[in-house]
């Protein structure tokens, strides 16, 4: 008889909305409670496939946790797995580290919460012995290699290892226990059920080694479907590893193609088809997307001066789609190429192309906007200014995304009072 097991980590419960100041009070509570369903289906998954156990590497919460709520709700989905004979087998990350949870929360005695100190914990289920092996941070910070603290793989048994680490690196995650991929296939441990990377990664090799990425995306950075891994470890040893969809909810970027759009309703109608494509690719229960317009199209002004008008035709495509959300609009539209200012006696079209030509090339123009920008970053924190570039070619790119639109933005105020005024 087989010995089975879903392998998850980083769930964040409780994760602070990041990215969405939402104006829908409903998707802020959807995604606000993501990770919350992301954990009920997980439960549920042991419950059907009848699993011997759940094992989470790490960041089950989201930091200084100091609400009960949250600690009743974890209470109460372990005591449906230990109510089923399932184990749980729980190391802290560097997340959980910070947790006052952690070191109050009395949880069912179906519950193995591994110590600072590693342990090997045998298990007598299945057709062939099983040890797991698990080391918890005991500090949020853990700058060196925890691999050499883990006991030695136990002869005759199929060892499992439990271990939050960034392995050798990842960006947008800082060093936490590194070590190789390398050292893991090498180790002795027949499978390493791995965390801290948000991102699903089967790193190939001699041995299995499973970063299962997170169970449920918090923002438009953590897109695609989130899963679990169900692993079966059969009678002979062998492991059979497969990928079970968690997230209740998905984001995505979506991009839509304007060029040539020359009414209104024909650029709603491809914002539409965009959104129901997507959904039909989509598995998880609801899409929350990051809608990109470009293109050139002589719209171009119209979309920039109705954006609000657009956000709602799109939300309202988005209803009708069916458990599909609009996160945010991204223009990046453009007008069709304007005639030069020889060929027309439109002021508005000369002032476009004054502006095109001259104006926002000109090194002053350029160096005023590059102070004003320096100021503002002068004001953030360090973290909030990544979208201001990596290094002086991203800067000047940004300098370069803000005069163009700024220009285009002025051009659709002009060109609408314009027409009024006609």
């Amino acid at each position: 008889m087989p010995f089975r097991f879903i392998h998850t980590a980083d769930l964040h419960l409780d994760s602070p909305l990041r990215s969405l100041s939402l104006r829908n009070a409903e998707l802020a509570a959807l995604v606000g409670d993501a990770t919350r369903q992301a954990l009920v289906r997980i439960v549920d998954l042991c419950l059907e496939e009848e699993v011997d156990a759940l094992i989470i590497a790490g960041d089950l919460y989201d930091g200084e946790q100091t609400s009960m709520k949250t600690a009743r709700f974890l209470a109460t989905q372990m005591q449906r797995l230990h109510e089923a004979g399932i184990d749980v087998f729980k190391i802290r990350g560097n997340h959980d580290a910070l947790s006052k949870i952690t070191q109050e929360l009395v949880l069912p005695p179906c519950v193995k919460v591994f110590s600072g100190r590693a342990e090997a914990i045998e298990t007598t289920r299945g057709g062939v012995p099983v040890a797991i092996h698990g080391l918890s941070f005991a500090k949020p910070q853990a700058p060196e290699s925890l691999l050499p603290k883990f006991k030695p793989p136990i002869v005759g048994a199929v060892n499992i290892g439990i271990m939050h680490t960034s392995l050798a690196g990842a960006p947008g995650h800082d060093p936490y226990a590194p070590c190789s991929t390398a050292e893991l296939h090498a180790s002795g441990f027949d499978y390493w059920a791995l965390g801290h990377i948000h991102q699903r990664t089967h790193h190939a090799g001699e041995k299995t080694v499973i970063m299962p990425g997170m169970p449920q995306g918090r923002d438009i950075n953590e897109a695609g479907e989130k899963t679990v891994s169900l692993v079966t470890v059969g009678d002979d040893g062998s492991l059979r590893v497969e990928e079970r969809l968690t997230s209740a909810a998905q984001f995505a970027r979506v991009s839509v193609d304007v060029a040539g759009a020359s009414d209104w309703r024909d650029l709603v109608e491809r914002i539409g088809q965009a959104l129901e494509d997507e959904r039909v690719k989509t598995r998880s229960e609801h899409l929350v997307v990051r809608l990109r317009l470009s293109g050139a199209t002589p719209l171009s002004w119209t979309i920039r001066r109705d954006l609000d008008l657009l956000q709602a035709e799109a939300e309202q495509r988005a209803e009708r789609t069916g458990r599909v959300w609009i996160e945010k609009l991204e223009i990046a539209v453009s007008a069709p190429t304007m005639p030069s200012s020889s060929a027309t006696s439109d002021p508005v079209v000369e002032l476009g192309a004054l502006m095109r030509d001259e104006v926002t090339v000109a090194h002053g123009f350029r160096q005023e906007v590059r102070e004003l920008v320096q100021s503002l970053l002068d004001d953030l924190p360090p973290e909030s200014r990544k979208f201001a570039g990596q290094d002086e070619a991203g800067f000047e790119a940004l300098l370069d995304d803000l005069i163009r639109e700024g220009s285009q933005d002025l051009m659709a105020r002009l060109t609408a009072r314009s027409g009024e005024a006609g």
